[in-house]
């Protein structure tokens, strides 16, 4: 049935049946569809609860500073991919971020760093 079909129907009888049915069909959601969060709402499993991570490089020292704003701990990584072939990577041992904590984690190269970045986990 039309929507067009519905709305002519439900104008045509307005008994409680009819109203009823309308109302039942308006507020049933197709499964999978989407619902409303509220706004401001912190999903847990969402990548939006973990620390917020800004890394620099500064010749062969690289630095992680991570702040945590949610009610969760998140215990972060600090990963060094070195440039050259003979200078070993490092990964940092996890350190928590409690909640409304900023985390400091350093590391280094030999040399250069060719890439720095962090790893979450729960």
């Amino acid at each position: 049935m039309r929507s067009s079909d519905l709305r002519r129907r439900i104008g045509r009888h307005a008994g409680s049946a009819s109203a009823g049915l309308a109302v039942l069909l308006l507020s049933v959601t197709p499964a999978g569809a989407a619902t409303a969060v509220p706004p401001g709402a912190v999903l847990p499993d969402s990548r939006d609860s973990q620390a917020h991570c800004r890394t620099s490089v500064q010749g062969s020292q690289a630095v992680a500073r991570c702040h945590n704003p949610y009610p969760r701990t998140d215990r972060v990584r600090l990963h060094i991919e070195c440039a050259r072939w003979w200078d070993i990577d490092t990964d940092s041992a996890p350190v928590a971020a409690e909640p409304a904590m900023t985390v400091r984690i350093e590391g280094r190269c030999w040399k250069e760093i060719r890439a720095v970045w962090v790893s979450h986990e729960r």
